[in-house]
């Protein structure tokens, strides 16, 4: 039996990196995706996919900075399903700056996309997932528990997922409704495209092996087993909580032991 039989989940950022990833190990597992990114070309790609490969999938073209986007989006997919099991909030955008040097606009726009987007689509989605119980899961960083040069709004959105985390799962717990959230390390995705930045693979591999004391990048399957399980019944009393997956990063420095090499 599948780990996601009957069940039936909504992605966001699902057209590209650890969304797409997601939606497709999902969909092998047996869920029904909604398969949302601001990209209605990429979404419907991937829903293509899974959809070509035996799995349901219904893409979704969605802003998930606005309300109706993100209201659409759940109404959609429950009409399309009759249910809905798991809310992943993964879409995000990571552009860097300094404080000093940066435009209240392009502050606003992080938060937008990677706060008041998990709140959105948390917000349109819990009518659903009270019913029955269900499960949400949050993308967050290594972001949100340390500090990163150069991303002060990246930071303060991904610090402020983990406390919004926290709070649903202790809200809703009565409804049988977890709230959880996973903080990767540093992951080969396309992240930079949509602030017209355009990151080399292999440099994002090279440095996430210098980075990780694993010593190799995180790429999107890591992250997508990791919500795999925090969405299956094998999680069921795991809820509030903050999974890692960044090769030890987040761990502490590491330094030269003598006599070791």
């Amino acid at each position: 039996m599948a780990r996601l039989d009957g069940r039936v989940a909504i992605i966001t950022g699902a057209g590209s990196g650890i969304g797409r990833a997601a939606a497709r190990l999902f969909a092998r597992e047996g869920a029904r995706v909604g398969v949302a990114d601001v990209n209605r070309e990429r979404a419907e790609t991937v829903a293509a996919s899974i959809n070509d490969t035996g799995g349901e999938a219904l893409a979704i073209a969605c802003d998930v900075t606005k309300g109706a986007d993100c209201e659409r989006m759940v109404a959609d997919t429950v009409k399309r399903f009759g249910r809905l099991d798991v809310m992943y909030n993964n879409a995000g955008i990571s552009p860097m700056g300094l404080v000093h040097e940066m435009s209240e606009a392009d502050w606003r726009k992080v938060i937008d996309v990677c706060l008041t987007g998990v709140f959105l689509g948390t917000r349109h989605a819990l009518p659903h997932l009270m019913k029955q119980g269900g499960v949400v899961i949050n993308t967050a960083s290594i972001a949100g528990i340390t500090g990163q040069p150069g991303l002060p709004h990246y930071c303060a959105a991904k610090h402020g997922v983990i406390g919004f985390t926290k709070v649903v799962a202790l809200d809703y717990a009565k409804y049988k409704v977890r709230a959880v959230a996973i903080c990767p390390g540093a992951v080969v995705t396309n992240i930079g495209e949509s602030m017209g930045i355009s990151v080399d693979p292999n440099v994002t591999r090279q440095l996430g092996a210098a980075l990780h004391p694993l010593g190799r990048a995180c790429e999107p399957e890591d992250i997508a087993n990791a919500a795999l399980f925090l969405a299956s019944d094998e999680a069921a009393l795991i809820s509030g909580v903050i999974l890692t997956v960044d090769g030890a990063w987040t761990c502490g420095h590491t330094f030269p032991v003598p006599g070791q090499q």
